[in-house]
């Protein structure tokens, strides 16, 4: 057990370091690594309680979740805004790309 706990230790303070420059694929790879990792660990402990010093490493992990949930929560917000501007930029290039027909007359009335 207490190589899968090293093995996410080292997961989670890689991406904590690069945090701020990381891409929402990259953090999708993490989330998926530190799933296997933990489902790793839960099958471990099955076979044996958690030790404090384990448990200890483990609420160190946790203490970092914070700061990923942080970039998670900025990367979503940045994609929002993204499908926000690119909604309003389509709404506007609709308003004058009006369908109009070609064989059709302007007539002007005076008065």
């Amino acid at each position: 057990m207490d190589n899968a706990i090293s093995k996410l230790e080292e997961l989670t303070e890689t991406l904590v370091s690069h945090l701020q420059h990381i891409s929402s694929e990259d953090l999708e790879a993490f989330l998926e690594r530190r799933q296997q990792i933990i489902g790793e660990i839960t099958f471990l402990k099955q076979e044996a309680p958690y030790t404090p010093d384990q448990v200890e490493r483990l609420n160190q992990i946790v203490e970092q979740d914070s700061l990923i949930l942080n970039r998670m929560s900025t990367l979503k917000d940045e994609a929002s805004n993204w499908l926000q501007n690119r909604g309003q930029a389509k709404t506007q290039r609709n308003a004058y790309e009006a369908a109009y027909s070609p064989d059709s007359m302007l007539m002007d009335r005076r008065e």
